[in-house]
């Protein structure tokens, strides 16, 4: 059987360039924009979505919710089921994916088939996410993957900090069907520039890639797909209910200001790392996750000083902004050839944090206030810091190769 050739076979090292391929990851990161875009957007559209559908603003926030549990039972098994097709393919149809169900949900007058539309789109995203720090691996020299694959990831605080803002704008100007339609269109147009820039790289053959099961057994691969858990949990526990956090301490019309510091800081970030990952990524993943922890620390002592709640606010940006690629290229790193498999159970890892800081977060909420946000928070991320610090040999080793 004639070999397929795996990441850094010689085949892969023909369409590098010593220079970053910035159009290509541009390219991914536009794509990634694109994802985070449509799984945040309906959150700040909820009255007219509901209006449109005739349901009520709770039923209408489950477009959200369905959108990352198709992300979480989609990336694993639509990975392995195409895990010897050529990997631009499986990129290509997941953008296709989003044209189609944007379509169908901005047409949809049925509020069945608009839950069944995103939650294919979910499954898409799944898929996009667990190629994408891969692919932008394979697209670079050894010595440049941090980089790229910082580039390649940064379209989630980019659509974080500006994006799913600008959509609810747009939403007030073309109304929520519309702005899907406008989603299909950005896609369509990614499309065609992942079609023009980005290299494409083969599969594996039948029988070569490693199972799911055994991904774990990968030295570094367990420790780094766990801090990603804790860490996104962390983060969404506060995310998700900062609004329900600031009310109790009179700073419920500054949520807008407050999460503007930390998107522009976000995007500090992840300049900083683009710059340093390659050569610190340890010291940097310890840096934010104990940046991190600070903050919320201040948050949890101090919620009613506006002045700290900015401070913290720009210091949870500065150290969530670059954490992706870091989390990324770490587990990425430990994962050898078998790195898609593996990058499709940190995807899984990654919304399961979603989902379940979402539901931690109103767990505490509802039962001890507000403040425990930041508490809760707080422990998660010490665990983070603990299994960072004590991964020194694979998944967040000291010297990297």
């Amino acid at each position: 059987m004639t070999q397929v050739q795996h990441t850094d076979a010689p085949a892969d090292r023909s369409v590098r360039s010593h220079r970053l391929p910035l159009a290509g990851l541009l390219a991914l990161a536009a794509g990634g924009f694109v994802t985070i875009m449509l799984e945040t957007m309906p959150a700040g559209i909820l009255p007219a979505i509901s209006g449109g559908l005739g349901v009520s603003e709770a039923a209408a926030g489950q477009t959200v919710t369905v959108f990352a549990i198709g992300s979480i039972a989609g990336a694993i098994p639509l990975i392995s089921a195409t895990i010897g097709w050529p990997r631009r393919r499986l990129l290509l149809l997941a953008l296709a994916g989003y044209v189609i169900t944007s379509i169908v949900t901005g047409l949809s007058g049925s509020f069945a088939l608009t839950l069944a539309a995103r939650f294919v789109a979910g499954v898409f995203a799944g898929a996009f996410w667990g190629l994408t720090a891969g692919y932008a691996r394979r697209m670079v020299e050894p010595h440049q993957v941090g980089r790229a694959v910082t580039v390649a990831l940064a379209g989630t605080p980019v659509a974080l900090a500006i994006g799913t803002p600008a959509g609810t704008l747009l939403a007030g100007l073309i109304g929520w069907r519309g702005t899907f339609g406008v989603m299909a269109l950005l896609a369509a147009l990614v499309i065609v520039w992942v079609r023009a820039a980005v290299p494409d790289f083969p599969g594996q053959a039948k029988g070569e890639g490693t199972s799911v099961g055994r991904v774990f057994a990968i030295p570094g691969v367990l420790p780094g797909v766990a801090v990603i858990l804790f860490y996104v949990m962390a983060h969404n526990v506060l995310y998700t209910y900062i609004a329900s956090f600031l009310a109790p301490v009179g700073m419920g019309d500054s949520v807008s200001a407050v999460l503007l510091v930390f998107g522009v800081a976000s995007l500090i970030s992840i300049w900083i790392t683009g710059i340093h990952i390659d050569r610190h990524l340890r010291r940097l993943m310890i840096t934010s996750t104990a940046l991190f922890a600070l903050s919320v620390l201040a948050l949890g002592l101090l919620a009613d000083l506006p002045a700290a709640v900015f401070i913290s606010a720009a210091l949870w940006g500065l150290a969530f902004g670059g954490a992706a690629s870091l989390m990324q290229t770490a587990v990425s790193g430990a994962a050898g050839d078998a790195v898609d498999t593996v990058q499709s159970v940190a995807v899984t890892g990654w919304n399961l944090g979603i989902a379940g800081g979402g539901i931690l977060g109103g767990l505490l909420l509802g039962g001890f206030g507000a403040l425990s946000l930041a508490w809760g928070t707080l422990a998660l991320l010490i665990v983070a810091l603990i299994i960072v610090i004590t991964g020194h040999r694979h998944a967040f080793p000291v010297h990297r190769a």
